[in-house]
């Protein structure tokens, strides 16, 4: 069993944030595998099914980012895995827009969701699955301020083909780690 979840803020005011790329591949994800996030349950909305002969259960923290750790360690704690067998996709401000990168373990690389789930896990062990927006620069410089209003503005129509293509390959990666393993996923989609 794994347990895949997508970080991002609850309510429909950020529903196309770029900070929610997180929720948003996961819907994806759900649709495509014919799972509906239908039930809440760990302080999150979650689905369960298969993703070909692997059980899996989907996962959206309704804690807000910075608290999704809570979520998390509920989830962990009710259904019989080990960080390992955690798949976290979330925004990375440091990859361009429309790359992925996988990656096991490590820093919460100043991500705040994934700061709290290493905190509440007590352990960096588990694969996270860093999607790109980009960093925005205003007058050559990156202010906090500016990196805020960033993160929480929407998605744009000339961002779409870029966003459409970074959900599809989010999926496959997800399912190559699934069928596969994570260095055959890490090779591919690195």
């Amino acid at each position: 069993m794994k347990i895949i979840a997508g970080l991002g803020n609850p309510g429909s005011e950020y529903t196309n944030n770029r900070h929610n790329i997180g929720f948003i591949c996961l819907n994806n994800l759900a649709k495509f595998n014919r799972i509906t996030l239908d039930k809440k349950q760990s302080k999150a909305r979650i689905g369960t099914g298969n993703i070909f002969s692997e059980e899996v259960i989907l996962a959206k923290p309704q804690t807000y980012m910075n608290a999704s750790g809570q979520s998390i360690a509920l989830l962990i704690q009710r259904y019989p895995i080990l960080p390992s067998d955690l798949i976290v996709i979330h925004d990375d401000l440091d990859l361009p827009f429309g790359k992925i990168r996988i990656r096991f373990g490590g820093s919460a690389g100043g991500h705040n969701g994934i700061k709290s789930i290493i905190a509440c896990l007590g352990t960096s062990d588990f694969i996270r699955i860093k999607v790109g927006i980009g960093r925005p620069l205003v007058n050559g410089s990156q202010k906090e301020d500016t990196i805020v209003d960033y993160v929480l503005s929407d998605f744009n129509y000339e961002d779409k083909p870029v966003l459409d293509t970074t959900i599809l390959r989010v999926r496959d990666a997800v399912t190559c780690l699934i069928t596969q393993d994570l260095t055959t996923a890490m090779n591919k989609f690195n």
